[in-house]
């Protein structure tokens, strides 16, 4: 035959009901049960005060708790989190205490704990490892516009169908975005004016930084060089062209693209105008609140400093040695060199290059960039450094 389970209500039931007989001795009853004296009147006071309701067992939470997050504060934070969803508990924490000024604002755990538990925290995906074969030789800035990173987000369509294509330029060193465009042609006439106000307000750049897509590169050219870079060559700016395929050595602007993707690109604005605006607002949002921890948890605004190299406006006038050969480039992209011609790049048209005497060779430069070697006899096809 089973045991028979005891239910610990029914135990202080018994228990009281014996207790209230005026012959029952209590230490004798307590013995019994298998309780203190101090427990057995407890029980008894209980009953007598709140009927058979007084035998359950009362919750262990205290009735106040000095270290539990307000409510109204708790409010706050999940409010922050809807207008920035791809902020994490560290910025929203620094926003926290900017807002609120000397209040006690959570820790960055508490944040994450809240956060969790209504739901808005979503599981990291594990990162593959990778190797990055030319990262070790990108260039490191050490402060503002020691380099600019530029790219295009992958495009959209506005609610009225039109095309959207971001052109975003970026300051690496204090993550400024000097510039976000809504762009419906990646075509050099297009985004030529769009550096031309850029560096108009801000400066150049030491080093542009960017991927072999064009107007910025051209896999198909001497040294890369399109009609814009070769703009850029010339204003004095060293190109850092990342290697093909390889979006991970321009990884810091690929990663505010996807902030851009999850804030902007998931609402399509009603046309490219407003559009626009909005990309203006989530630009100024990113510049002057969003705080990075790598700024120790300053925002771009508060480190950014506008270039002393400043720009004119006047299309530059490249300067050779005196030793050097200088040849006009053709419209075709080409050279003469003791009346032989060389073909160099169309991206080059117009524009004035070196012939540096080596030997018997001759190198060509544009500008501080080295464009090749070629055979000052024989003219033979330009070869690469």
């Amino acid at each position: 035959m089973p045991w028979k389970t005891v239910d610990v209500m029914d135990q202080r039931k018994r228990f009281v009901l014996r207790a209230l007989d005026p012959t029952t001795r209590m230490a004798e009853l307590c013995r019994e049960f298998g309780i203190a004296r101090r427990t057995g009147y407890k029980w008894v006071k209980r009953f007598k005060e709140h009927g058979e309701k007084g035998l359950e067992d009362l919750t262990r939470r205290p009735r106040g708790s000095p270290s539990k997050t307000p409510g109204e504060l708790q409010l706050e934070v999940v409010k922050l989190r809807l207008e920035h969803p791809t902020w994490g508990p560290k910025k929203l924490r620094e926003l926290l205490k900017r807002r609120l000024g000397r209040r006690r604002v959570p820790a960055a755990s508490t944040i994450a704990k809240i956060l969790g538990e209504v739901g808005l925290v979503q599981p990291r995906r594990p990162r593959r490892p990778r190797t990055d074969p030319g990262s070790s030789e990108r260039v490191t800035p050490e402060r503002p516009n020691d380099l600019w990173t530029v790219d295009f987000k992958g495009w959209w369509r506005t609610r009225d169908g039109k095309r959207c294509e971001p052109l975003t330029i970026r300051d690496d060193w204090s993550r400024f975005v000097l510039d976000i465009r809504a762009m419906q042609s990646t075509a050099t006439e297009s985004v030529r004016p769009v550096f031309e106000d850029a560096f108009s307000r801000y400066g150049l750049p030491a080093v542009i930084r960017s991927d072999n897509g064009s107007p910025f590169a051209s896999t198909r050219s001497v040294a890369r060089l399109t009609k814009l870079s070769a703009w850029w060559t010339a204003l004095g700016i060293q190109l850092d062209t990342i290697d093909p395929g390889s979006p991970q050595q321009n990884g810091a602007h690929e990663r505010m693209h996807k902030d851009l993707a999850c804030e902007i690109e998931r609402q399509p604005g009603r046309d490219v105008r407003a559009q626009q605006s909005s990309l203006d607002d989530w630009r100024f949002i990113f510049n002057t609140e969003r705080p990075h921890e790598a700024l120790n948890m300053k925002t771009p605004a508060e480190i950014y400093v506008p270039s002393t190299q400043t720009y004119s406006g006047q299309r530059p006038e490249v300067v050779y040695p005196e030793h050097f050969g200088v040849r006009t480039v053709s419209k075709g992209g080409r050279i003469k060199i003791q009346g032989k011609s060389c073909f160099l790049s169309e991206a080059l048209a117009s524009w004035q290059v070196g012939l540096e005497p080596d030997q018997d060779h001759l190198k060509i430069w544009f500008a501080e960039l080295c464009l090749g070697v070629t055979d000052c006899l024989f003219s033979v096809p330009l070869m690469r450094p």
